[in-house]
């Protein structure tokens, strides 16, 4: 799913192709994508955009009359600029926003279809579809350790809680963690004060490179290639591979439908973490260590 660096480059690439445009009309690939039946979606044809922001995942095109179309990518769905009037690709294509200097197309990969479009009105329309995450951006530490310890969590749910923080998912989350050299098991109610800076500082500090990172690459053109795997990334999809750090292999592990990238020499003192599966299928045999894992592994 795009994350906040990623959808900061989608706006970085938008704001001058659409902010100032009339949305001439929206052309639906799939019925099931619009989720909201007023106002009706014909109403914003001819509307001008007045802006494009961010609200945790979602994208948000303001339009006149104070109406908005929020739209969430979730896991597959992408975002094209192409010339205007350009088709709906088959089977992919969710949407067309045709614009003056071209179409917004929306496609969504897979045949589970999950990206959502709202078309809202006013303020409080608008404040219903926000988690209510901290802007990890626009904070201080005050405020990101009385969100992060208002209730007792493992620190990668926490980061990836929208309630809790906004806009950070399974892949900045690992990079985060590895950056502050943390346990994604940590309790978030018994981290020190120390422990809670650093973790604010890496945040911080790892959303704010890749957003200039993805920008920089984009320039002026649009992003191609929305993934959560990325080469330059220090253990997100690195299963097995050194950690750039210090060079052991970075271990996985799987829980409910989501999995944590991490560097046990780096972030847990060389104690492995207990996959569900695993640990429940070798029992006394799970390997507490990096150490016993690569014997076992003949390394």
């Amino acid at each position: 799913m795009p994350e906040l660096p990623d959808i900061e480059c989608y706006l970085h690439a938008l704001r001058p192709r659409v902010v100032g445009a009339t949305l001439q009309r929206v052309r639906l690939g799939s019925p099931f994508l619009l989720r909201s039946v007023a106002p009706p979606l014909a109403s914003v044809h001819g509307a001008l955009v007045r802006e494009v922001r961010r609200l945790g995942k979602r994208i948000v095109l303001g339009l006149d009359g104070d109406r908005f179309l929020v739209l969430h990518l979730m896991i597959a769905g992408r975002l094209q600029w192409k010339k205007a009037g350009a088709a709906l690709p088959k089977r992919r294509g969710q949407a067309a926003f045709d614009l003056d200097g071209g179409t917004l197309l929306l496609t969504e990969a897979g045949s589970k279809r999950r990206a959502s479009l709202y078309l809202v009105e006013g303020a409080d329309g608008l404040a219903a579809h926000d988690p209510g995450g901290l802007e990890l951006l626009d904070a201080d530490l005050a405020t990101f350790r009385a969100a992060l310890t208002r209730a007792n969590h493992t620190v990668k749910r926490a980061l990836t809680d929208p309630r809790i923080l906004s806009g950070v998912g399974n892949a900045y989350s690992d990079e985060i963690l590895h950056r502050a050299r943390m346990s994604p098991f940590k309790q978030t109610q018994k981290l020190a004060d120390e422990e809670l800076a650093v973790l604010f500082e890496a945040c911080q500090a790892v959303l704010t490179e890749w957003t200039a990172r993805l920008v920089d690459e984009v320039g002026e053109g649009f992003p191609g290639k929305v993934t959560a795997f990325r080469d330059e990334m220090a253990v997100h999809g690195k299963h097995r591979e050194p950690c750039p750090v210090c060079g052991s292999k970075v271990q996985r592990i799987r829980y409910a439908d989501n999995e944590a990238n991490y560097c046990a020499t780096c972030q847990t003192g060389g104690k492995l973490l207990a996959d569900r599966a695993l640990s429940r299928l070798l029992k006394k045999d799970w390997p507490r260590t990096l150490e016993e894992l690569e014997e076992r592994m003949g390394r």
